[in-house]
């Protein structure tokens, strides 16, 4: 995949996210065709997704167990090279310096040209959602992750030790951001990724979820002569 600003292609990308199934709602057909064009592409899911539930009956680790292999399943529709889980807990999570290193301690092992990652703002332009303050931690910690703490060789230098270098990613992607400025033909992909989200049955099952994830990208992408789409903020780093 060659970009316009960069003459060299990307190979690696990263998608970090609070939750198991945030990517597949958010980003599922660009990583669904980064793998179709042989891009090697890792997922970090920053919690262990223990909380999302009303079922008074599953405890905790259950859950967790439950959306743990979820996200495995998805990850082996959409073909992923891997996925992560640091496991903090879930509705808990704030952009600590632990969680910003973790997360740079995966960019570094990793090294993704290009990454996406969600809002570190609350967008309150959508009626009925406040949004998780999961996401907007995740957003902020790997915003700092990627600049500049998986960058700078002297910041978290016990990454060093551990034999990870630093590494400059050199494109990120944020989703959800109530101001998107890049979007990527799905129209390809669009089946996969809802094949993918329909593996995450603790939180989908009895929802009408694929018309609604075929509405949200066909939304995305009338304006921009795409059948479906999905939406970003782009961020090209400095070298």
């Amino acid at each position: 995949m060659t970009q316009e600003t960069h003459e060299e292609p990307y190979r690696r990308g990263m998608v970090v996210v609070a939750h198991p199934d945030d990517a597949e709602f958010g980003c599922s057909g660009t990583v669904a065709k980064w793998c179709r064009e042989g891009m090697e592409v890792v997922y970090v899911i920053v919690t262990d997704g223990s909380k999302g539930t009303s079922d008074r009956e599953i405890t905790p680790k259950e859950l967790s167990e439950m959306r743990r292999r979820e996200q495995v399943a998805a990850g082996k529709v959409l073909g992923l090279k891997d996925v992560v889980f640091l496991g903090h807990p879930d509705a808990y999570l704030q952009p600590t310096l632990e969680v910003r290193r973790d997360i740079a301690r995966e960019i570094r092992r990793y090294r993704p040209d290009i990454l996406i990652t969600l809002s570190p703002m609350r967008n309150l332009n959508i009626n009925g959602y406040l949004g998780h303050p999961d996401h907007l931690a995740v957003g902020e910690a790997t915003l700092s992750a990627v600049y500049p703490a998986a960058r700078d060789h002297l910041t978290f230098p016990e990454l060093l030790k551990e034999g990870l270098e630093p590494h400059k990613v050199r494109e990120v992607l944020i989703q959800g951001h109530e101001s998107p400025d890049k979007w990527i033909d799905v129209t390809g992909t669009i089946e996969i990724a809802i094949q993918a989200l329909k593996t995450h049955t603790s939180q989908v099952e009895g929802r009408e979820i694929e018309e609604r994830m075929r509405q949200w990208r066909r939304e995305a992408g009338k304006d921009h002569g795409m059948e479906y789409a999905e939406a970003f903020k782009q961020f090209i780093l400095r070298q």
